[in-house]
């Protein structure tokens, strides 16, 4: 009997050994997701001028051919 408690206790061990592990890979996995959000909040912030660039010299191409046709 106590060789199968004692077996019973070593399987504890065990778990608690990956338990332990599988908390810190959780941890890190957090760590690691937050990192990437940050990373795609910063990229999505960037991309906000260039639709605006865009609009704002088609706007200045369309000034520049209207002002031959305006000085006739």
């Amino acid at each position: 009997m106590y060789e199968e408690v004692r077996r019973v206790a070593d399987g504890l061990v065990r778990l608690e050994a990956k338990l332990d592990a599988l908390v810190t890979a959780d941890r890190d996995v957090g760590a690691r997701l937050d990192d990437h959000e940050q990373r795609l909040r910063r990229l999505e912030a960037g991309r906000w001028p260039l639709p605006t660039v865009a609009a704002l010299t088609s706007l200045a191409a369309l000034v520049v051919a209207a002002i031959p046709l305006v000085q006739h």
